[in-house]
């Protein structure tokens, strides 16, 4: 249906007729600037998709390629541990108590088979290593029983065995450490503090608008939880291509957006959603950015939020990004709090609604630029002087030549109901030349 409406607004437009029934079109139609150019259509070119540089549920998409020293990951082994995917930690958890276990094992059997036990396990007399352990099995079961500490009683080792003694220690600590390390990995796994980041929500879209007369980006950030976090700190960087004044090309510079850095506003109480506010002023990279020049701009605001979790006291960091598609002009956000009975309420289904509003289209200098001049008019309105008649007075001035026509003068301004306001300036305008002619 939209393609058919769309092919008779063509035809329309090339025979010369006012294309009917617009409204029938899709949105993304409708509110497309078309220029025309004789009877042809010509649509301005779209925005290509941008590759986002942190994605919208705080993943970096970054991908580091061609490590050659990738022998520093072994070095902080237990962080390449905690980092691998689940279904990778659990085949490594698993890996390593059976090899352990199955190293264990063959241990006790090649003792057992050095010594003949073996061989000479049934005989009255023959006092072996391990108890009733007569194959590489029941050494595998030795192994497990002993590091696990479970102790059946069945299996035991004897007191003239000291090879036997001095492995039972090897494999007790050995197998401590085992524990404590694969333990401690899967423990910090669960416990990890970015799964209490994805309680953490920001709100789809940026938006600009006016406050108390000023330009800010705004965007709104909010905790699902009871549990608070503790020192929370929020800031933001512009990620945008740049190339300085000597040629050198930045494809990902980074740039600080101050959202309260010297005034403390980036430290919040995230009770409720806040609404964090950006004033674009003269140290703001947006300065100089009017609505049609940001929609041409290419850039990526990213946005962290960090804070303590109250429940562990671990740092827990959330982030999320806008793209300048995604950096609404003219738009304020819906209110989500609302005052019951006893309590305040937050609705959560309008954390993301936004509203227009009347919002200048100029960048943020401009508009300063005409606060500054705009107050001034009335204020020179009314200290200016009342408009005078005439500006020029020469008979004042030889008044104030000749000070005994000063009384004239007055004995004039008295009996001004004789020659009246044109009068007096008729007489003026007569004696002009007189007055220009005096010598000086």
């Amino acid at each position: 249906m939209a393609g058919d409406s769309r092919v008779l607004m063509d035809h329309n437009m090339e025979i010369g007729v006012t294309p009917a029934q617009v409204k029938k079109l899709p949105k993304h139609l409708r509110d497309a600037s078309i220029t025309t150019e004789r009877t042809h259509l010509i649509p301005d070119p779209a925005k290509k998709p941008r590759q986002r540089y942190v994605q919208k549920d705080g993943k970096c998409n970054v991908h580091h390629g061609n490590v050659q020293e990738t022998y520093r990951y072994f070095s902080d082994l237990f962080t390449t541990l905690v980092d691998l995917r689940w279904r990778l930690s659990f085949f490594i958890f698993t890996l390593v108590y059976v090899v352990n276990w199955l190293f264990f094992g063959f241990l006790w059997w090649l003792i057992a088979l050095i010594r003949g036990d073996l061989l000479h396990a049934d005989e009255d007399g023959w006092t072996p290593c391990v108890e009733n352990l007569n194959s590489f099995v029941s050494a595998f079961l030795f192994s497990i029983e002993t590091e696990t500490t479970i102790g059946y009683g069945y299996r035991v080792i004897t007191e003239k065995c000291p090879e036997g003694i001095i492995l039972l220690l090897v494999q007790a600590i050995l197998g401590s450490i085992v524990n404590a390390m694969m333990v401690g990995c899967m423990f910090v796994k669960i416990s990890q503090p970015k799964n209490r980041a994805e309680t953490l929500m920001f709100s789809h879209n940026a938006v600009i608008a006016l406050r108390d007369n000023k330009m800010c980006l705004m965007f709104r950030v909010g905790d699902l939880r009871n549990s608070h976090i503790v020192e929370a700190s929020i800031r933001a960087k512009l990620i945008r291509s740049q190339q300085t004044k000597e040629g050198e090309f930045i494809p990902l510079n980074q740039t600080d957006i101050n959202i309260g850095f010297d005034t403390g506003d980036d430290r919040l109480f995230l009770v409720s959603p806040l609404i964090i506010s950006h004033e674009i002023n003269e140290k703001s990279p947006f300065w100089e950015m009017s609505m049609a020049q940001m929609e041409k701009e290419e850039f990526e605001i990213v946005v962290i939020l960090e804070g303590m979790v109250e429940a562990t006291g671990m740092t827990c960091q959330a982030r999320s990004s806008y793209l300048d598609t995604e950096v609404l002009w003219g738009y304020r956000f819906t209110p989500v709090l609302s005052l019951e009975k006893g309590f305040y309420e937050v609705d959560y289904n309008n954390f993301h609604d936004v509203y227009e509003t009347n919002t200048p289209a100029c960048s943020a200098k401009e508009l300063a630029a005409k606060l500054r001049v705009e107050p001034l008019l009335p204020q020179l309105s009314l200290l200016s002087p009342e408009p005078k008649t005439h500006t020029f007075d020469p008979l004042n001035r030889l008044s104030h030549q000749d000070p005994l026509r000063g009384d004239e003068d007055k004995d004039d301004r008295d009996s001004g109901g004789d020659r009246g306001e044109t009068n007096g300036l008729s007489s003026a305008l007569e004696e002009l030349p007189l007055a220009d002619g005096l010598p000086g």
